[in-house]
């Protein structure tokens, strides 16, 4: 049995009494848009925690176009491959992808499915039909349920049109030092310093890698194993400032838990649903907002353009734009302020999480992007909080395994972070961290 498959145990017996408080409690889901509110002085607006949850490689329409009043498009849409034959986007009905090729989600690629602007490159290059396939409402035993219980962002955009280091990098610092995934330490300024400096507490918990191993062993004192979260939640021990990390070893075979093709979908839903759970049936649940995202597209199919957002990075000639923002993400906040079933049309990329946490705690931004960035709080509604608990749906986790073999081990030869698995290993406060 796996280790969510354990926590799934002990969750379960809350989620169940908080089941049918819920189901008095809730009523119809709100679908109607977000309005946006002024905001109350940060330290009464109720919000004391804020967690983060960071997913990977799953486009807005790919998992989110059949979300009704939502701007998605899922059947009907064709896109050219290099011989200019069309293709058709499609219904997955696998939940993995195995046959298919990881779609391209680079810099490079990026661009060739942006096409000036025209969005149509989402089956050129090494791109084949499972880049233009989606899942419905029926394929997501949590997110069925979940746009019910939460407010949904569908105009969210990955920070930028690249892969999925430089989108981590927004998430922690507002800005990125390369645009691939590269393995050099990094020194640039992070949420992690702001709070720091001013006395806040924060944790970053992860589950195998932890990505804050690439600013060296700065951050080990404030890092954990993701089950100290689930603990920590249910005992009212979040601290201000949460980040969470999914499994990420094994994606290309299938293995990890984090969404990213191969991932069985399931395992992505079922650790989710967990992590819901546990803010729900926390202590402090009436004082939390948890967001969650996904880092970048994954070089889904995405019928939206993506804007141009304001950077620090100085683009000369050739050199790299880090100002063109990647496709939309699926994005989500689950809090007693979240309007339940409301959806926000506004624009958003990771940097509004960032604004959201310097706005509660009073810290200065960390760079252009953040400093311009709309606050996530806008989004929520202080006046009117439902704090009755949810009932999140508990999804069964399928364990680990290879493509095509429920029974099998989990694979760990997952070239994507094997660097990152290397450096961990070389940094003597991260290898011996209990």
């Amino acid at each position: 049995m796996s280790p969510l498959t354990r926590r799934q145990l002990l969750l379960a017996g809350a989620a169940t009494a908080a089941s049918a408080a819920a189901s008095r409690a809730i009523g119809a889901p709100d679908t109607t848009s977000v309005p946006t509110a002024r905001l109350p002085k940060p330290s009464a607006s109720g919000i004391e925690q804020i967690v983060v949850v960071c997913m990977e490689n799953r486009s807005f329409d790919h998992y989110l176009g059949w979300l009704p009043g939502a701007t998605g498009r899922q059947a009907g849409l064709r896109y050219p491959d290099d011989h200019g034959a069309l293709h058709s986007t499609h219904h997955l009905t696998e939940w993995q992808g195995c046959s298919f090729n990881d779609p391209d989600h680079s810099y490079e690629g990026g661009r060739v499915q942006l096409n000036g602007g025209r969005c149509d490159g989402f089956r050129k290059g090494g791109n084949d039909d499972f880049a233009l396939g989606y899942y419905t409402k029926d394929d997501l035993p949590l997110y069925s349920k979940f746009v019910e219980q939460t407010t949904v962002f569908d105009h969210w955009f990955a920070s930028i049109l690249s892969s999925t280091y430089p989108n981590r990098f927004y998430t922690h610092a507002a800005r990125t030092d390369r645009i691939d995934n590269t393995m050099r330490t990094t020194s640039l300024p992070t949420i992690w310093d702001r709070l720091s400096a001013a006395g806040v507490p924060a944790t970053y918990y992860f589950s195998d890698l932890p990505f804050l191993a690439l600013w060296g062993e700065k951050y080990v004192a404030i890092s954990k194993y993701i089950d100290t979260f689930f603990a920590d939640a249910l005992a009212g021990r979040l601290a201000p400032f949460s980040y969470l990390d999914p499994y990420f070893l094994g994606e290309g075979q299938g293995g990890s838990n984090d969404d990213h093709p191969h991932a069985d979908i399931r395992r992505g839903q079922a650790f989710l649903s967990l992590v819901a759970t546990a803010i729900a049936n926390s202590p402090q649940w009436k004082s939390t907002a948890l967001v969650i995202t996904y880092d970048e597209w994954g070089g889904f199919f995405d019928h939206v353009r993506p804007p141009r957002l304001p950077d620090d990075h100085v683009t000369v000639g050739s050199e790299y734009d880090h100002s063109q923002a990647g496709f939309r993400v699926p994005s989500f906040v689950f809090s007693p302020f979240a309007r339940r079933g409301g959806i926000d049309h506004n624009t958003y990329d990771h940097t509004s999480m960032l604004k959201f946490v310097e706005w509660r705690f009073g810290l200065a931004p960390l760079s252009a992007r953040d400093r311009g960035a709309r606050n996530l709080a806008y989004a929520l509604d202080f006046a009117h909080p439902n704090f009755a608990v949810p009932a999140v749906p508990l999804v069964t986790d399928p364990g680990p395994h290879i493509c095509g073999a429920p029974g099998g081990p989990m694979a760990t030869e997952e070239p994507f972070w094997l660097g990152l698995k290397e450096k961990v290993e070389s940094l003597p406060a991260w290898r011996h961290l209990g």
